[in-house]
């Protein structure tokens, strides 16, 4: 009997605890279902919520026309912007600081993992980014701890080198000092020459600066010296970093998550408008190097070492150099490849935006389509047969996907039609 009863407890217990159960679980999915969509994805990774099925049955996932519009739309607007002031002068080259914020609120963790191994995640894009829309330009990294401001990596043209020395000084302690990285920045970026375009992005994560003296005076300076400040903030907006961006003519913006940091951070990378007062039009002597044999032995005047085949040789002084572009260290000379300045071209001379076909023209059975992007010739249906989103460029009329006009604006710069047309001409006048 005494090994009966306790069963029955048990199993009355258990029941009870089961009935509790079954209510914190109900509790636990109304505390859920009240979260927000960034708080359920920190609080617990569910990657099946964001599937859906479609109408043959295969998973989907539901943001996925969502993303290629907000893209769309994005880049439509800046580059409609960008239409509207074809006349404006670019600043094609760019001598640009980026100076991290490594103190201690870089090991925040409301960015996952932390904000320190997200910020180096997107520098490093960020960089490759950017010498691909700026050819001609230069990178230098700087980072802020422990009071002081240390140059990780001088101006250079080596995205390699910028993102080693990073990924090798991950490290966060002490307060952060823009003062201090504001007089660095400023002792090399005043000796740059004046056709080059002084500009320097602070990623800065800590709500407070603790510096030696006024910054204020260190804000003129930067001013006076037409360097043009940006900041991406990854914590709350502080008046500070605002004030210096207006009087240097850049930037402020704060990041709400880890996606919109990355989008802040690429709409650096395409070059500003240059500000008529800064803008001064100079000839510039740029040299053509050519390859350097395969079996040469030469000491190389950048790393100061004796290397075997590659680099370039100088055109004026015959000193070898390793990578292009990259100013002459023995005389001075501006290195650059033809590639690099036909790569500068599309800034100056930027593809006409597409204008999105009307959900009335998709719809209307009289009216004929074509079915197949011209770009990619994949099909503009659903299953169905319903037509899907889709562009067309206002010169050629050709219909292009939301992916192909993305890859045509952000990367070839050269409209598939169009180039068909001019070399569908020449034959045409020998025909007549």
């Amino acid at each position: 009997m005494n090994k009966v009863e306790p069963r029955k407890n048990n199993n009355g217990e258990d029941r009870r605890f089961d009935g509790q159960a079954e209510e914190e679980e109900d509790e636990e999915d109304g505390n859920e279902r009240d979260l927000e969509a960034w708080e359920r994805a920190y609080a617990d990774e569910r990657s099946w919520e964001s599937l859906q099925e479609d109408e043959s049955g295969l998973l989907r996932p539901i943001d996925n026309q969502s993303i290629y519009h907000a893209q769309y739309r994005r880049r439509l607007r800046s580059l409609s912007a960008t239409a509207n002031a074809v006349r404006i002068q670019k600043g094609l080259i760019r001598f640009l600081y980026i100076v991290v914020d490594l103190s201690r609120a870089a090991a925040e963790m409301d960015f996952r993992p932390s904000r320190m191994v997200v910020v180096a995640k997107h520098v490093e894009s960020f960089i490759r980014e950017f010498f691909d829309q700026n050819p001609l330009s230069h990178v230098g990294v700087v980072t802020i701890k422990d009071g002081v401001a240390q140059c990780l990596t001088d101006l250079g043209g080596s995205p390699d080198s910028h993102v080693k020395s990073l990924l090798g000084k991950l490290e966060c302690s002490g307060d952060s000092s823009l003062q201090n990285a504001l007089d660095l920045v400023h002792g090399y970026l005043n000796q740059i020459p004046s056709y080059g375009h002084r500009e320097v992005l602070i990623l800065y994560s800590a709500l407070s600066t603790c510096d030696p003296g006024d910054i204020m005076e260190t804000i003129q300076k930067c001013k006076k010296s037409k360097i043009r400040c940006s900041v991406v903030g990854l914590s709350a907006e502080i008046y500070i970093c605002k004030h210096l961006c207006q009087e240097t003519g850049g930037s402020y913006s704060v990041a709400l998550d880890e996606s919109h940091f990355k989008e802040l951070l690429l709409e650096h990378a395409p070059p500003p408008p240059a500000i008529a007062e800064f803008a001064v039009a100079n000839l510039i002597k740029m040299g053509f190097p050519q390859r350097a044999a395969e079996g040469v032995i030469s000491i190389c005047s950048c790393h100061k070492e004796a290397k075997v085949g590659g680099g370039y040789t100088c055109p004026r002084c015959k000193a070898r150099v390793c990578e292009l572009p990259t100013e002459c260290r023995i005389c001075g000379l501006t290195l650059v490849s033809s590639p690099h300045l036909a790569r500068s071209y599309h800034h100056l001379f930027p593809i006409t935006p597409f204008n999105e076909v009307s959900p009335s023209l998709l719809n209307n059975p009289h009216h004929k389509l074509p079915r197949t992007c011209f770009g990619c010739q994949q099909p503009l249906l659903y299953p169905g047969n319903k037509p899907s989103p889709q562009v067309t460029c206002p010169k050629c009329k050709q219909h292009f996907c939301l992916d192909c006009d993305i890859y045509i604006h952000e990367s070839l710069h050269n409209c598939p039609g169009c180039e068909s047309l001019r070399n569908s001409k020449p034959v045409n006048a020998t025909e007549e």
